[in-house]
């Protein structure tokens, strides 16, 4: 038998948690001294604890871990549990990290207010392109949002085009459209090929139109951070008289596994 004081510290919990264990029926001390009120608890009991703990630590009220350790859950169950509330902090992790990634976008747009884009920005001609495409829903234009929605559609579309032997022409293109009956858009992966439209292919062929008139400018980093280039660029177009005639397309020039040596042309069409 441990005192409550040996079983904490066994534990790696407090004396106080383990008297409001107590307090709520869900963890009871094996003996209580009558004269003295001093709690023991058996060793035995540190398997409770743990599983107490780990609930706790999963998200669930000290209520729905008393329900749920009356159904005497098993330790496969347990680890099932633990691994799904895992992944759900690393999503949550990864979330937090690309949110304060685009709140540090944003000061560093704020920071530049007032201050003309220093970046050469050029007006050209866009050619058309034949590409073969894999597309998707996302909930917004904003980089959290499409990056999840693109990144996979290029690793799909790549592989389906590796297993039919048809190689790529140029860097891969993105593209963008309202999606219909949403508040979200349809973003397009591509890569420019040299095959038949008409085809029978797993993926798309689409000719890409050309942009008689596009201003562009070149964005080197992470698409997570784009949102600085491509608000100099809207700076840049609403200065030098232009309008926008729609979503930009991207041309990626330069691309790896280290995204900060991402080199990006940004090329939105004008009217």
């Amino acid at each position: 038998m441990f005192s409550i004081g040996d079983f904490a510290r066994h534990g790696r919990v407090s004396v106080r948690m383990l008297r409001h264990y107590d307090a709520i029926g869900l963890l009871p001390p094996a003996y209580v001294d009558e004269a003295t009120g001093y709690r023991s608890y058996d060793a035995a009991q540190l398997a409770l604890l743990n599983r107490i703990v780990a609930l706790k630590d999963l998200g669930f009220t000290l209520q729905q871990v008393q329900s749920i350790l009356h159904d005497k859950i098993s330790v496969e169950e347990l680890r099932g549990m633990l691994r799904l509330r895992l992944a759900d902090l690393h999503t949550q992790i990864a979330q937090d990290t690309a949110r304060l990634g685009q709140v540090e976008a944003r000061l560093l747009i704020i920071e530049k207010e007032g201050i003309m884009p220093q970046q050469d920005i050029q007006v050209k001609t866009i050619p058309a392109v034949r590409v073969a495409e894999l597309s998707a829903p996302a909930a917004s234009f904003e980089p959290e949002s499409v990056g999840p929605a693109i990144s996979p559609l290029y690793d799909d579309l790549w592989v389906r085009l590796d297993r039919r032997d048809i190689q790529v022409a140029g860097p891969a293109i993105a593209y963008y459209e309202d999606a219909p009956n949403s508040d979200g858009i349809i973003v397009h992966a591509c890569f420019p090929v040299n095959i038949p439209a008409d085809g029978d292919y797993d993926f798309k062929v689409v000719d890409l139109p050309a942009i008689e008139r596009a201003a562009t400018i070149v964005h080197r980093g992470a698409m997570d951070n784009v949102m600085s280039t491509i608000q100099e660029l809207a700076l840049w177009i609403d200065a030098s008289g232009y309008k926008s005639a729609g979503y930009n397309r991207e041309l990626y020039l330069q691309v790896g596994d280290d995204k900060s040596t991402w080199v990006t042309e940004l090329q939105e069409p004008l009217r």
